[in-house]
């Protein structure tokens, strides 16, 4: 077993530990320890796949992986002022599992001018976004079941106010829409320059616009009309699934399905 897999596998691992942990104990001062290390060592490893040969090398198992770093790390600076322990271990079982992921699909593709500055401005928002909009998603997800939990009766002790969760979900969705916003547009008019190829209207292009549209399209409907709830979790799942299939279903294809 070479080294890197080793500490690949020892990240899932405490990934999934700390998810095991979160559900049993939330409170658990071990898990407040060990989650920034998993962080940490995740994140090297994203470093390693993504920026170890010199250039910016991307695929879609260190695509998927950095997103849920990053949704991970998000959701790990929002539980120091709020008890998210149930949404915090979903995430961290997703990410163990994203762990796995770039273990076992290890295709990547070199990205062109990868040295230029604003290249790499515009990966980085566009990470940014992706992973504030998952957040986004899974938020959505939890209101949901302790919206029915509350009107079941069933609702536990401890958990975060509705309110509080929904306006947290609709700050998120704004910082995120403001990165795809940013990223869209210095795709579409700095394509040339960035990827070294005129602006193409693939599906890929087609999924990020209908995604951005979505997620402006809920954000003045809770202006204007005061949308909230199911409403909210409907907008908000369309849209984090089009910008999955902009991305990261178009890698899968490519490097997953075509492949075999």
């Amino acid at each position: 077993m070479s080294p890197l897999l080793l500490v690949t596998l020892c990240v899932s691992a405490l990934y999934g530990w700390v998810a095991w942990r979160l559900q049993r104990t939330p409170r658990a001062a071990s898990v407040r320890r060990l989650l920034p290390l998993a962080l940490l060592a995740h994140g090297a490893l994203i470093y390693h796949s993504v920026l170890g040969q010199g250039d910016i090398r991307l695929g879609f198992g260190n695509s998927l992986s950095t997103i849920l770093w990053l949704t991970a790390l998000a959701y790990w600076l929002a539980s120091q002022g709020a008890p998210l322990a149930r949404l915090q271990s979903w995430v961290s079982g997703l990410a163990a599992v994203s762990v796995l992921i770039m273990a076992l699909f290890t295709a990547t593709h070199a990205i062109p001018n990868s040295q230029a500055l604003a290249l790499r401005a515009h990966l980085v928002v566009s990470f940014l976004a992706y992973g504030l909009l998952a957040v986004a998603a899974l938020h959505a997800v939890l209101m949901t079941m302790l919206e029915k939990q509350l009107h079941r009766g069933s609702l536990q002790n401890g958990a975060p106010p509705l309110l509080t969760l929904e306006a947290m979900l609709f700050r998120t969705i704004g910082v995120g829409f403001a990165l795809l916003t940013l990223a869209l547009f210095s795709g579409v008019f700095f394509s040339e320059e960035l990827f070294g190829t005129a602006l193409q209207f693939s599906h890929k292009t087609v999924f990020a616009i209908l995604s951005w549209l979505v997620f402006g399209g809920l954000l003045l409907g809770r202006h204007f009309r005061g949308w909230r709830g199911r409403t909210a979790l409907v907008w908000t799942i369309t849209g984090f699934t089009l910008l999955l299939l902009a991305y990261l279903g178009t890698q899968f294809v490519l490097e997953v399905v075509l492949r075999r």
